[in-house]
């Protein structure tokens, strides 16, 4: 397999920021990809950005450095609001696309996107990181043996960007969500400062039931931003559970009439001098264990080797001509879920069937808000928007607390 050139748009404003560890990932992986421009509307940051990745072709420009530099994947790590506008961009170029979480703000956003990367013949992968966690993977290897049983139900808390969730749920279960039910209010807590540097003193509180296929239910709350608890999710079966937050997790089996703890151990190596993740495992019965398929790379920390199963989902995907591995049609149901809820919550709390059938009220709303907050559309005046200032926090923020 030959390097691909990959470009990335939006450098982030600090150096610890999400945008920048992925371009430190792209850079290990150097030998599927060459990292070939940078570019952002902040010249400050992607000077920085360029003298610390060693990057010379800087861009503040995205249509001048599609067009001069033709990279074979453009990664869209601008705020959320106008990742679209550049995915379309891209697309309608004739680049592959990688694109940050979420799917998009709307559904039929994120449609328009995938046409046009269907139209043009394109790839797109979404850079969902949950599912991709190594004790992820490691939980929907333990429920594919077998050693829970029959899986009767699931429990979902989840602090930000519930679809992370709904992610982990439906790889763990390997099933898809056939109707929801819905709550939503917005409360009062104590002051806390948003994603967004905002003094806030209010957040949404949501919770519903998701019914899977085979009659799986799972129970989700998304607890307000200052509440008692944090991100965490479990699976149980007859023959015992799965509980975690998937860095920290466990499995527990019924057996004797009691139960045995198995933790989740992670086993390291020394690569180059350096202590690099090896493997997670149970050691149940038939001890089950995932292996690191980046340890020559020395990637290490969880979140890291899912961003490079990402980069990697999508070299396998232009090489090779498939889909990506995790893709627009899974990020799409993933965020359906999501809107689902809402919708349940503002008929009511009625059953809602999925896929959603039209566009939700709350979709309208959030379509209505970002025109009038940028001045465009965002399908029809894609290229207009480029120039745009987009907020660090997203329209769907300001109209219903959600990242």
């Amino acid at each position: 397999m030959s390097a691909l050139r990959i470009a990335v748009i939006g450098v982030g404003a600090y150096k610890d920021s999400r945008a920048r560890s992925y371009i430190r990932t792209v850079k290990k992986l150097s030998d599927i990809y060459f990292l070939c421009a940078l570019c952002d509307r902040d010249g400050g940051a992607l000077r920085e950005a360029g003298s610390a990745f060693g990057v010379r072709a800087l861009y503040t420009d995205v249509e001048k450095m599609l067009d001069e530099e033709r990279p074979d994947v453009a990664f869209v790590l601008v705020p959320t609001d106008g990742q679209s506008a550049v995915a379309l961009t891209a697309a309608r170029r004739g680049c592959n696309i990688i694109t940050e979480i979420p799917f998009a703000i709307t559904l039929p956003l994120g449609d328009a996107v995938a046409k046009a990367c269907s139209d043009n013949g394109v790839k797109w992968e979404v850079a969902e990181n949950v599912w991709l966690w190594p004790h992820e993977r490691l939980k929907r290897m333990i429920v594919d043996s077998g050693v829970l049983g029959k899986i009767t139900h699931a429990r979902l808390w989840y602090t930000s960007g519930p679809y992370h969730g709904f992610n982990a749920m439906r790889t763990i279960l390997g099933r898809e969500a056939k109707r929801v039910l819905g709550y939503a209010q917005k409360v009062d807590t104590l002051p806390y400062v948003s994603y967004g540097g905002l003094r806030e003193e209010s957040s949404w509180w949501e919770g519903g039931l998701v019914e899977f296929d085979g009659g799986v239910a799972c129970l989700y709350e998304k607890p307000p931003k200052v509440g008692p608890h944090g991100s965490h999710w479990e699976v149980e079966g007859t023959k015992g559970y799965l509980s975690g937050n998937g860095m920290r997790d466990e499995l527990v089996l019924y057996e004797d009439g009691g139960r045995v703890r198995y933790e989740f151990e992670d086993s390291y190596e020394q690569v180059d001098g350096e202590k690099v993740l090896a493997s997670v495992r149970v050691k149940t019965d038939r001890p089950i264990t995932w292996e690191n398929p980046f340890k020559r790379y020395k990637i290490s920390d969880f979140d890291d080797v899912a961003k490079a199963s990402i980069l990697s989902s999508m070299h396998r995907a232009v090489s090779y001509r498939v889909e990506p591995e995790y893709g627009a049609a899974n990020a799409r149901r993933d965020l359906e879920i999501w809107f689902a809820i809402r919708e349940s919550a503002r008929q009511g709390s009625g059953w809602v069937d999925l896929p959603l059938e039209g566009v939700t009220e709350l979709e309208r709303r959030i379509r209505e808000e970002y025109a009038r907050r940028y001045g465009h559309d965002p399908v029809e005046d894609a290229q207009r928007l480029l120039r745009a200032r987009f907020d660090r926090l997203s329209v769907t923020w300001t109209l219903a607390g959600f990242l």
